[in-house]
């Protein structure tokens, strides 16, 4: 029975893939941050663990557990993140330096980390990354930076380890139906203030953090888009599921530097003077 490990399963993407992967056939080593989250994947039959994606002390704990208990790792998914939301200025050094200790150091330190378990079993690692690391918007830029960060870190792991028989594959979601807007949200309300110079534009940040849930692709049918991916042979380098994932780079690709910044600018209000 192949063993898939997947950071960030307490809902959403990484519950679907979750269920996902069980229902076909592999052990599922189901991880979250939150203790409530993991009994409740213990509930429905997960090898659940905690893991904060940050936490080395934890990670090293959950390596050491899953060497002695299968020597190996057929498959990693690394779906821990989150998206915040409002201006660069705004939210600052502290703020990317947050996004990115989730969002790229950690899925480089998960990775590491389990290096030679999966070295072993020669194995495959899957990293969600986004459409927004391609197509960059406004009031998005740190989230933006870090998953164009997981898509250069993608290729160059996908080279690297392709000598020890390691295959990488990055999959761009673009809307899925699943906690992220709300989530964003909240991160958005959070750097929302009335002394900040965007203050005027709060509602066109609170527009863009909703933006992923526009006509989102159901979870279910997302994480079987992976399955299917991830079963392949070769595994492709790249796969785009979900509502947007296709058009939204396309776009970006073909429209005009001058023309896309008009549209994104009059789309969240960015054309008047403050």
């Amino acid at each position: 029975m192949p063993t898939v490990l997947i950071t960030g399963c307490s809902s959403g993407i990484g519950r679907a893939l979750a269920d996902a992967f069980r229902d076909a056939g592999h052990e599922v080593w189901a991880t979250a941050r939150k203790p409530e989250a993991v009994a409740q994947l213990a509930a429905a039959g997960f090898t659940a663990r905690q893991l904060d994606v940050n936490d080395s002390a934890e990670l090293t704990r959950l390596t050491d557990e899953l060497q002695a208990s299968h020597g190996g790792l057929d498959i990693l998914i690394n779906n821990a993140g989150y998206g915040a939301m409002g201006p660069v200025l705004d939210g600052g050094v502290d703020g990317l330096r947050e996004q990115f200790e989730t969002n790229v150091f950690a899925l480089v330190g998960v990775t590491r980390t389990l290096f030679p378990l999966l070295r072993r079993n020669r194995g495959l690692v899957i990293n969600i990354g986004s459409v927004s690391g391609v197509l960059v918007t406004p009031f998005a830029g740190t989230y933006c930076a870090s998953k164009a960060a997981v898509h250069a870190l993608n290729t160059a792991l996908r080279l690297e380890l392709a000598p020890f028989g390691i295959r990488v594959m990055e999959v761009q979601p673009g809307a899925i139906a699943s906690q992220f807007a709300s989530n964003a949200q909240q991160q958005a309300e959070h750097l929302i203030a009335a002394d900040s110079p965007w203050w005027p534009l709060r509602e066109h940040i609170r527009a863009r953090a909703r933006a992923s849930q526009d006509k989102p692709t159901p979870t279910a049918e997302f994480a079987q888009g992976v399955l299917a991916a991830a079963g392949k042979s070769p595994v492709p380098a790249l796969v785009r599921l979900g509502n947007g994932s296709r058009a939204l780079p396309l776009l970006a690709w073909l429209l005009p530097r001058r023309l896309l910044d008009s549209i994104l600018r009059k789309r969240f209000g960015l054309l008047r003077p403050l």
